[in-house]
């Protein structure tokens, strides 16, 4: 409810600024700046609305965040009325030459008292600096401009309908290869790397590998992850977690969720797809794969993904991309 009247104020108050006569008004008095850093704040403000409006029945801070913007919009309503009588008193000046009695008892006293700049500067910086503040406390409350929102990539799972494979069979034979090598004895786990352009089956391939007979009497343990653009450490050690105990236990931190998951990884040998892979940060990925250090020795991560720069920083130097089929 904050939010539909905060916005009807909010577009009221856009509409007044962008009028022709405002405009002109505002430039001849010297306030034109102000109001556009005004202007230029409010449009920040009322991107986060649509968002606010979904948190507001739940969440008592954005609910108040929406109170205050609506108080100050009446703010700015007000100072925008006063100005719209000064300019009438203006024209009438100009017109006839003096005030006439009507106008006059319209015209609040002060207002013939101070210039137009020494009442409004003041007023127009204390709302726009609030307003800031307000703007400023989004990433406090999560909020967002939801135009803004990257959409989110589609999930992708392991269940494999095999009778609609075709091709591929050398990159199959070469990445098993790799699935079952011992690897070297200073690392428990390594990564087995499917990299390629967006479209040409590297989900497809890893659900291959998952699925295969043979994996599934190496690997004592498995999980499958289906990352995408998120890359959120807590989310996928949930995922990891649950896949190889069974157990949907919530764990808010994220120390104990990677105590526990190293507890379960202990010297077994633990096979991991992290598919569609975005991630190029070194020290995010080494903490999401801390606990995998307690696995034994053949551990794989099989990482699909478009980006080579976390597997150049992890050393992978010679990568195999995937290439199209004829």
């Amino acid at each position: 409810m904050a939010e539909i009247i905060a916005s009807e104020l909010l577009k009221a108050i856009f509409e007044k600024l962008a009028s022709e006569a405002f405009n002109t008004y505002d430039r001849s008095k010297g306030i034109h700046s102000e109001l556009k850093k005004l202007e230029t704040t409010l449009i920040k403000i009322q991107s986060l609305l649509n968002h606010a409006s979904q948190k507001e029945t739940t969440d008592e801070a954005v609910k108040q965040w929406l109170n205050d913007i609506q108080h100050l919009a009446y703010d700015i309503d007000d100072v925008l009325d006063d100005l719209a009588t000064e300019d009438t008193r203006r024209k009438l000046n100009q017109e006839s030459g003096t005030m006439t009695s009507k106008v006059r008892k319209l015209i609040p006293a002060s207002f013939t008292n101070l210039s137009l700049s020494q009442r409004m500067h003041p007023k127009l910086d204390y709302i726009t600096a609030k307003f800031e503040d307000l703007e400023k406390e989004k990433d406090c409350l999560g909020l967002i401009n939801l135009k803004d929102e990257k959409p989110k990539r589609p999930y992708q799972t392991s269940l494999l309908d095999t009778s609609r494979i075709v091709g591929r069979q050398e990159e199959i034979k070469e990445l098993l290869v790799k699935l079952f090598e011992n690897g070297s004895c200073s690392q428990n786990f390594s990564i087995v790397p499917i990299v390629g352009m967006g479209g040409l089956g590297k989900t497809t391939l890893a659900r291959i590998l998952y699925d295969d007979a043979e994996v599934k009497k190496h690997f004592e343990l498995k999980a499958w992850v289906s990352v995408s653009d998120q890359f959120d450490i807590l989310n996928i050690s949930k995922v990891i977690l649950q896949s190889v105990k069974g157990e949907d236990k919530e764990f808010t931190d994220l120390n104990l969720l990677q105590v526990a998951l190293r507890k379960q990884l202990r010297d077994k040998r633990f096979l991991m797809v992290l598919d569609d892979v975005w991630i190029e940060s070194y020290d995010d990925w080494q903490t999401l794969v801390s606990p995998f250090h307690a696995c034994a020795p053949g551990s794989k991560i099989i990482m699909t993904t478009r980006k080579v720069q976390l597997l150049t920083k992890l050393g992978y130097d010679h990568l195999n991309h995937v290439q199209t089929l004829s």
